[in-house]
């Protein structure tokens, strides 16, 4: 509101909110237009125009009229049209807008149009200021909760307070207001206990977007075997989010960019990183997202809002190339331009996580520095992170992995990814409880010879990655090569 009173004050004629939630945002304009001086009007298409809170003129339903009769009202004042964009097919009511544009402003006067979807004729793309209305903050959660806390005359403890306040973030106020009424009418008011279950109406009100999905369960980095570069770098920067590291003059992180052979630990790392950074995580489908038509932008857009609205929160873009490969020489041109706009310069931590497997065709601007702080190749697991990666998995199912031999399954599933290391583990589980006889490291081998990795069969297009790899990025894996080389030379 500060930032719409300022281009009011500027004499812009033209302003365009992105929002879903009407009624907040024409209360806090009636705030400003009484703190202003100025008249605020209202026009809906099924109401027709008319000052706000009092009634409307019938014979202003249609467009055209409603903006015949804006052109008539000659005190400062500013209009609010819910539902204009829909009528921007229509040539009349581009011109009768055209035609206002350099009345308005003169008059001390503006238009702002409400609509959750951006449709922006070519005819006012130079006149019409568009502006995302972010959803509530914590402060505005915290008015409305404390408000509820009053009339229900009962007093929480500040932390509690507090955790309610930040599970709440990322739903509308009207959302929020809804989800704190059924914790009311359910009895018991306000409790620990009843945290899950505004954790679960925060979950279903993410669901309700498409190209969203909240994650309430993350992994932790000991699930993650190998990468032991990512997780250095990882580590030294899951502090980056408090106070302290501001007050020291840190930036806080952009993200990581995640490259490589599918199957070894980029999507579980990225659930990793919200355990250790211990914040929220938000995934995005792109499939999902860049097939939305015409609507790529605002459902970008959207996004980009409730992610914000939750920060800090890990951002999670699993494989990123089935949206932008290619996408500057796309109709979602202007979709992969928004995108590299906010990654370039958002002021919210939110922290990304874009994992790839198909990389040489990416568009050069999303690999540039600053879009990321790093970008990582994740290669296929050494025999030491074999290793480790076996006994994750044993020790996941119940096993004991210091029973087996595993040195010499890890020597011999050279090429094998970490997901095909989980699925010889399964398999081999498989096997043994079908004949009811107890795990060894003879079946695990017998399992790891009858398979044929995928890295075999695809052993030229690995040579490839790594070769565009090796100039553009951080390897992932620590190189053993060298410890392995100098414990050689120690014992000899």
């Amino acid at each position: 509101m500060d930032r719409v009173g300022l281009l009011l004050k500027a004499r812009y004629p033209l302003l365009y909110l992105l929002t879903y939630e009407e009624e907040r945002v024409e209360r806090n304009l009636l705030k400003l237009c009484e703190r202003q001086g100025v008249s605020i009007w209202r026009w809906r298409l099924t109401e027709g125009l008319g000052p706000l809170g009092g009634a409307p003129r019938d014979d202003t339903k249609d467009p055209l009229d409603a903006l015949n009769e804006v052109a008539r009202v000659t005190e400062p004042a500013l209009f609010v049209m819910a539902d204009l964009h829909v009528a921007f097919d229509r040539a009349d009511v581009i011109r009768r807008l055209r035609d206002l544009e350099p009345v308005l402003g003169a008059r001390g006067q503006a238009i702002i149009l409400l609509s959750p979807t951006l449709r922006l004729p070519r005819e006012l793309e130079k006149d019409l200021t568009v502006l995302d209305v972010p959803l509530p903050d914590a402060e505005e959660v915290g008015r409305v909760l404390r408000a509820l806390l009053r009339k229900q005359n009962q007093e929480i403890p500040q932390e509690l307070f507090e955790q309610i306040v930040r599970v709440s973030l990322g739903l509308t106020e009207k959302e929020i207001k809804r989800t704190f009424a059924r914790v009311v009418l359910d009895g018991g008011g306000f409790s620990t206990e009843r945290l899950k279950d505004l954790a679960e109406a925060k979950r279903q009100a993410i669901r309700r977007s498409p190209h969203l999905e909240f994650y309430d369960h993350v992994e932790e980095m000991g699930d993650v075997g190998g990468l032991g570069n990512l997780k250095e770098w990882l580590g030294r920067r899951a502090v980056a989010f408090s106070d302290r590291a501001r007050e020291y003059g840190l930036p806080e992180p952009k993200g990581v960019f995640l490259l490589g052979v599918q199957g070894c630990g980029k999507s579980l790392t990225a659930k990793a990183v919200a355990g250790l950074f211990r914040i929220p995580l938000l995934r995005m489908d792109v499939g999902a997202l860049f097939s939305a038509g015409d609507r790529v932008e605002d459902s970008l857009r959207e996004t980009i809002r409730i992610a914000e609205s939750i920060s800090p929160a890990v951002l999670w873009i699993d494989e990123l190339e089935k949206g932008f490969l290619n996408q500057g020489q796309s109709a979602s041109g202007s979709a992969f331009g928004t995108f590299l706009t906010w990654m370039q310069e958002k002021s919210k931590p939110v922290f990304v996580v874009a994992t790839a497997n198909e990389v040489r065709a990416l568009p050069p601007e999303l690999l540039r520095k600053g879009r990321f702080d790093e970008i990582f190749f994740v290669d296929l697991p050494d025999v030491h992170e074999r290793l480790q990666i076996l006994d994750i998995h044993l020790r996941r199912r119940g096993r004991d992995p210091s029973a087996l031999d595993l040195y010499q399954c890890a020597e011999e599933s050279d090429k094998y990814s970490g997901a095909e290391l989980e699925q010889v583990v399964i398999e081999a589980l498989f096997n043994t409880f079908a004949d009811q006889r107890p795990l060894n490291e003879r079946e695990l081998l017998r399992v790891i010879r009858e398979t044929v990795p995928l890295a075999v069969t695809m052993d030229d297009r690995l040579k490839e990655l790594r070769e565009w790899a090796r100039p553009r990025t951080r390897p992932a894996s620590a190189d053993r090569r060298r410890i392995d080389y100098f414990e050689e030379f120690q014992e000899t």
